[in-house]
């Protein structure tokens, strides 16, 4: 038993777990921040009185909603950078890192967009009824009176969304990301197969500190900022 836990030690002096854990939430940040501007956007065009934002908005929704994450990833590193040129970063190593980004933020962009949504069903007909009897537009409206209602009966969903996001940043190895949780995981099996109960719960233990506080928080912003009716 000591013996196990000494080599179970040992994976933290042999392999900068932490380094790779802080990779994949610098990961889950800057996609959080993308797919909830994109996401935000295409909700807008959702639920635009114009018909063909409304069909470009639909179409987008189901096309990344229905895309595999790990083709739409190889498909942005291999096919857009590497054949058509398109580079996001003079370094390279750091290309990957940042198509890993986009490819993460136009994925669940779509999820984002539902979520949204889904909150704005729940504020009333009157509300924007009363923004247009004012003279607001629809963009203002929607700014103003709408979104921060929706967003407030939208924090569940996008809680949701945010923890998918943190897990499904581990697929970033599929974008050459070399130095993130799921890269990292299968060097210490292909080394390490001695303690590889070991290595399987430190990934796990990690993505559930990483996920259980988002869960909390969710929770208690969902009951705290409430619509009351």
């Amino acid at each position: 038993m000591n013996d196990y836990l000494s080599d179970f030690a040992s994976l933290f002096e042999q392999y900068d777990v932490f380094a790779a854990f802080w990779v994949n939430i610098q990961l889950t940040f800057f996609a959080a921040i993308g797919s909830m501007v994109i996401g935000s956007l295409i909700a807008l065009m959702r639920i635009s009185p114009v018909a063909s934002l409304r069909l470009l908005g639909t179409g987008y929704v189901n096309l990344f909603r229905n895309t595999p994450l790990t083709i739409i990833l190889v498909f942005l590193v291999l096919g857009v950078w590497s054949q058509l040129g398109l580079s996001l970063s003079g370094d390279f190593n750091r290309n990957f890192f940042n198509w890993a980004v986009v490819g993460l933020s136009l994925y669940h962009a779509a999820f984002v967009c539902e979520a949204i949504r889904s909150g704005v069903n729940t504020v009333p007909v009157g509300q924007a009824e009363a923004a247009r009897a004012i003279g607001l537009s629809f963009v203002p409206a929607a700014r103003l009176v709408i979104f921060p209602q929706a967003l407030r009966g939208a924090i569940t969903p996008l809680g949701n969304t945010l923890i998918a996001l943190i897990k499904n940043s581990t697929v970033a190895a599929a974008a050459s990301v070399s130095n993130e949780v799921s890269s990292l995981m299968k060097t210490m099996i292909e080394f390490r197969p001695d303690v590889m109960i070991a290595i399987f719960l430190v990934v796990a233990i990690g993505f559930v500190i990483l996920v259980v506080p988002v869960g909390v928080l969710t929770t208690w912003a969902s009951r705290k900022l409430a619509v009351k009716r």
